[in-house]
């Protein structure tokens, strides 16, 4: 699944025979050796993940890739180099001699001596436990006012009844019933629909679209947090890469020109990180005018999400750290000052802007109690102030909107563009 997370474990070989003594290999990546036009058995190390493998009687088949190219490097390898660590995402590092391929499809391919297991990755071992959370709910987990209530049609016939008590709405996030979850699982995610009632006919926003979400116990750091947010989508765009080439290609070929490069650079390119603070420094020394003056204390909007992207040089970019009062109230205070923040973080994107959004999450049970009495919202989130009564662990969470992922990776401007049947205001065709 998507959501799952990789472990990394000690380096592990894969080889019980000692190799035969050569002359160092040469480090290329996997874009420069399905560079070479003429190989004639020069010895290479690449280092990267695999993307598919295939093992015959007498001969392994891996495809690896590094995130330089779109297109994966294929190594052949001795049947008795097959391991249960060899898997669909496990990273590797692969010596051996770079050949002329007899297959029509690639020019070269890569004759294993040698491989390492650098990090195993097995879903089942990631611990990340799917749950459903519930589309109906009592819960404004945003806090914006968004919300589609939901009535039983006869209500319109007997207005005084309510059907379940209390006003419920159509979920906007699953984040509060996951961090419920997690206590009991430690790392939990769902997939699903949520929906939110905004006047926008933009072309990012849905009135009703998916989200990937998690959320982690015993998570302390942003920078935690952060590497599992990167490594989603990384990993997830490597295997839509793997296991729908044609598809992508289609796009970028038609629809999105330049597309595939752009992605090649976001994939080979550690992601950036600044601060909320930094952003708005950046934006007021900026020489494009925009329509909304930026300024601390102000949310940053599109225009302004898009700049910052550009202005780090296409590769996504973490904003961290914003005021607490823009933020919902479940985010873990910083205790900073004179600007007072909340650990919260979203990720940039060339092309949409904000793709992911999540937070540590505060587990202190007297600051959230402090932030609920002020915000006059202790009653109805009685229950979340419980959690915290009860073994509360430091932990931390996100949101990935699936159709804004989709737009970034495969370069379609319009999110109603990506999804079958877009639901927006003014508009719920069928």
């Amino acid at each position: 699944m998507f959501g799952a997370r990789c472990l990394l474990r000690a380096v592990r070989s894969c080889s019980s025979a000692p190799c035969p003594r050569h002359r160092p290999a040469a480090r290329v990546s996997v874009r420069g050796a399905l560079g070479v036009q003429s190989a004639n058995g020069e010895r290479v190390k690449v280092q990267g993940w695999i993307r598919s493998i295939r093992s015959q009687k007498e001969v392994l088949f891996l495809h690896v890739n590094d995130g330089s190219s779109l297109e994966s490097l294929q190594v052949v390898a001795d049947s008795s180099f097959d391991s249960r660590e060899l898997a669909f995402g496990s990273s590797v590092e692969v010596q051996g001699q770079l050949v002329k391929s007899p297959s029509k499809k690639q020019n070269v391919e890569l004759k294993a001596e040698k491989i390492e297991v650098v990090g195993n990755c097995d879903a089942k071992d990631s611990g990340f436990v799917h749950i459903h959370t519930p589309v109906i709910t009592s819960n404004d987990c945003e806090g914006a006012g968004e919300l589609f209530q939901v009535e039983p049609s006869s209500k319109i016939k007997v207005p005084e009844e309510n059907f379940f008590n209390i006003p419920v709405f159509l979920t906007v996030s699953g984040q509060l019933h996951l961090e419920v979850m997690s206590g009991a699982f430690t790392q939990v995610f769902t997939f699903g629909p949520t929906f939110r009632a905004e006047n926008s006919q933009s072309r990012r926003h849905l009135a009703e679209f998916y989200m990937v979400e998690a959320e982690i116990s015993f998570l302390e750091s942003l920078q935690d947090l952060m590497q599992v947010m990167e490594s989603l989508f990384k990993t997830t765009a490597m295997t839509v890469l793997s296991n729908c080439p044609k598809d992508v290609e289609l796009c970028h070929k038609f629809i999105a020109p330049g597309q595939k490069d752009r992605l090649e650079h976001m994939l080979k390119n550690n992601f950036l990180v600044i601060s909320y603070t930094e952003a708005v420094e950046i934006l007021k020394q900026a020489s494009q005018n925009f329509t909304f003056t930026p300024q601390w204390g102000a949310d940053l909007h599109t225009e302004h999400e898009k700049y910052l992207v550009k202005h780090c040089g296409d590769i996504p970019v973490f904003v961290i750290n914003y005021p607490l009062a823009l933020k919902p109230f479940y985010m873990r205070d910083n205790e900073d000052g004179p600007q007072h923040t909340v650990a919260a973080v979203d990720l940039l994107v060339p092309g949409v802007g904000e793709l992911f959004g999540g937070s540590l999450r505060e587990e202190r049970y007297h600051f959230l109690e402090q932030r609920l009495a002020r915000l006059g919202l202790t009653e109805a989130y009685q229950w979340y102030l419980d959690l915290r009564r009860f073994g509360s662990v430091p932990h931390g969470g996100f949101g990935m909107g699936f159709e804004r992922y989709l737009q970034c990776i495969l370069g379609i401007d319009n999110i109603k563009d990506v999804i079958p049947f877009p639901r927006f205001t003014h508009s719920c065709l069928l």
